[in-house]
């Protein structure tokens, strides 16, 4: 088969990535020809360049742990809402022009208001603690804000505008009813790790969303499983991010076509 057009995956490590199976797998139902997807586990940001000049015929990259917020500088321009996100995903490079733009926000959006639908109160109603503090948080902040939640940051460390997990409390799960875990605690194969919260204090009324998604249930999940909480993975949520990155990646390529 011939690439005419490349696209991959940078990060480090990249053990536990599923875009190029998810990827070929599509090329393949879809009887898309030309188009290859590769890993590249970079061990830092400074090498993407390298990577990009190397790289015959490359048209789209995604970004996952821990470069999202690093790859910034290394654009020439940046979407709109990746600006406000203040974290990118995907860049498509055009005539040697990269452009940022933050998937995450598509794929957490529509999966979340899908965990949601059976909320019995108004969402701005709502209040969240976001787990973790890295570049997936930061696009998971933008959405409940456009949502009308109140959140809270929880990190190990105390900063601005965050707490630390010692101070999460009985009262604070009450009014907390969406959890969302976005640090790599439970991802295979730490799969017995978890964040340290007071799980004993969960209910039917809350909402646990982890954007692990292997093993499919995390401990962070079954530990709300355990008293009745909704849940959802981050399977969905890469799923609808990987197809809006094709949708960015092929926009305006001619060349893209079912053969």
């Amino acid at each position: 088969m011939t690439i005419k057009h490349q696209l991959g995956l940078i990060g480090y490590p990249l053990s536990h990535s599923f875009s190029k199976k998810y990827f070929a797998e599509k090329f393949k139902e879809e009887k898309i020809a030309g188009y290859h997807y590769e890993l590249y586990p970079i061990p830092t940001i400074t090498a993407l360049p390298n990577l990009i000049a190397e790289t015959t015929n490359l048209l789209g990259i995604n970004i996952t742990i821990p470069y999202k917020q690093q790859a910034l500088p290394y654009l020439d321009e940046v979407s709109e809402e990746a600006a406000k996100v203040g974290a990118v995903n995907t860049i498509k490079i055009t005539n040697g022009r990269l452009k940022g733009y933050n998937t995450d926000v598509y794929g957490f959006e529509i999966s979340l208001r899908q965990l949601l639908a059976t909320a019995t109160i108004p969402l701005s109603s709502m209040k969240a603690l976001v787990l973790g503090t890295g570049g997936a948080a930061k696009a998971v902040l933008y959405v409940l804000d456009k949502l009308g939640i109140k959140t809270q940051l929880v990190s190990r460390s105390a900063k601005k505008g965050q707490i630390t997990y010692d101070k999460i409390d009985k009262a604070c799960l009450e009014h907390h009813q969406i959890i969302v875990n976005t640090t790599p605690l439970g991802m295979s194969p730490n799969s017995d790790s978890a964040p340290a919260l007071p799980y004993k204090y969960l209910s039917n009324q809350h909402f646990l969303y982890d954007l692990v998604y292997n093993p499919a249930v995390t401990k962070f999940l079954q530990m709300g499983l355990n008293h009745n909480a909704k849940i959802r993975n981050g399977l969905e949520m890469l799923h609808l991010q990987a197809e809006e990155s094709w949708r960015i990646w092929t926009t305006d390529n001619p060349e893209c076509s079912k053969q």
